[in-house]
């Protein structure tokens, strides 16, 4: 939440993007994921790709440091 927020990117509640990437990734519908099921469906769905890129973007937070 507080990467997002630094970014500007607070389109969705964290529980809200935790719900959109297991509805597109979790693929044997357990209610878990696997490092091999979130590469494998990262790396398929190119939007859910961009969406983790944009929320997880620390390039605003190292600027924030740096500037002081």
């Amino acid at each position: 939440q507080a990467i997002q927020a630094i970014n500007g990117y607070t389109s969705m509640s964290a529980e809200e993007f935790t719900n959109v990437i297991f509805q597109k990734i979790d693929v044997n519908n357990d209610g878990e994921l696997t490092l091999e099921e979130f590469i494998n469906g990262v790396e398929k769905d190119e939007d859910l790709m961009e969406l983790i890129t944009q929320s997880f973007d620390l390039s605003n937070v190292l600027k924030i440091i740096q500037n002081g």
